[in-house]
């Protein structure tokens, strides 16, 4: 579906979470990319705040949550093909390299900040379950804006979905465990329902209505921005009461979270040698989140204010992956006018 690192802007259209269309206007592509990592915060951090401020308008739909996050994974699968997978076959030491990094260290970096900063048990199952979820839905557009890696950034984004199922439930037991029960093989069945099978479903759409598909992928990324911005609303609306005291601490989580998963997976890239473009790719492969995902098991499994770090990571790690970005965009470039 892309190019190897030798060309960071050669990307395929796909939905909130994936780099923008090939062009022979790349000035044009970056501009779409930078309003979807700008506007996609805001309207993530609006839609919270309304259900911070009328929280009754939403308390009655979290049973919707789940059906929400499948219309999200299944515009995901709409901006899928099988050129997507083609790239682990290229590069699977890479890959590999990109998932267990994911899978290890933000779940440890859970573990470790819900340990030190003595969150209560329900955050600290929160905070965990953002870290044991795969990785997140504009991984790639920021890897893009950053200058990386993009094919190995779509390649580790799409294998750490299609085995969420398998790695994210066992992990949330081994280590989200002793603040809270947790139901794995119930957890198993919601991701599938919620993500595979969604994600499945777009692809055969896609396979089998390309030429329409096609035309709709410009729609894909706001939908789904819209979409997740209802369940933060639904998740802030349910745990309204709770955020005027735990705020500050979730945030205090959220951060470090996010921070130190981007600067280790950023620094296993650069460890394993795999070059600067993709030890960007896997610094925002490790440290974005699907935390969609990881506020729709909190509110099912463990109770809505579980989903909050969820929630608010949902707005932060956009901010800070767009403003890393910039960041590795402006040493990158300024290191090739060199």
């Amino acid at each position: 579906m892309r190019s190897e690192s030798k060309s960071s802007a050669d990307n395929s259209p796909t939905t909130a979470g994936q780099a923008p269309s090939s062009s022979p206007e790349p000035a044009a592509a970056d501009r779409a990319a930078r309003r979807a990592v700008t506007v996609f915060p805001l309207l993530v951090l609006a839609a919270g705040a309304a259900g911070l401020a009328t929280p009754g308008t939403f308390s009655g739909w979290a049973p919707n949550v789940p059906y929400l996050l499948g219309v999200v994974m299944f515009c995901m699968g709409l901006t899928m093909t099988p050129r997507d997978f083609s790239g682990v076959a290229k590069r699977p030491w890479a890959v590999a390299l990109g998932l267990v990094a994911h899978y290890v260290i933000m779940p440890g970096l859970g573990w470790l900040i819900a340990n030190a900063l003595g969150l209560s048990p329900q955050l600290a199952a929160g905070v965990i379950l953002v870290g044991c979820a795969p990785s997140g839905t504009a991984s790639n557009v920021v890897t893009y804006l950053a200058r990386g890696d993009v094919a190995l950034s779509v390649s580790v984004a799409t294998v750490s979905t299609v085995l969420a199922p398998l790695v994210t439930p066992p992990l949330t037991l081994l280590l989200a465990g002793e603040f809270l029960p947790v139901d794995a093989e119930s957890m198993v069945t919601d991701i599938l329902k919620t993500v595979l099978l969604p994600v499945v479903g777009g692809l055969v759409v896609r396979l089998v209505a390309g030429r329409f598909i096609q035309r709709l992928l410009g729609l894909l990324p706001w939908l789904s921005a819209v979409t997740i911005g209802v369940i933060v609303a639904i998740v802030v609306a349910a745990s309204a009461d709770a955020i005027k005291s735990a705020a500050a601490l979730v945030l205090l989580a959220v951060v470090l979270h996010n921070g130190l998963g981007l600067a280790l997976g950023y620094g296993a890239g650069k460890l394993a040698r795999l070059g600067a473009p993709a030890s960007r790719a896997m610094a925002f492969e490790v440290g974005m989140q699907n935390s969609g995902l990881a506020a729709s098991l909190a509110a099912a499994h463990f109770s809505p204010l579980a989903a909050l770090p969820a929630a608010v990571f949902s707005v932060w790690h956009n901010v800070s992956g767009a403003v890393v970005a910039a960041w590795m965009s402006y040493r990158a470039r300024s290191r090739n006018a060199g």
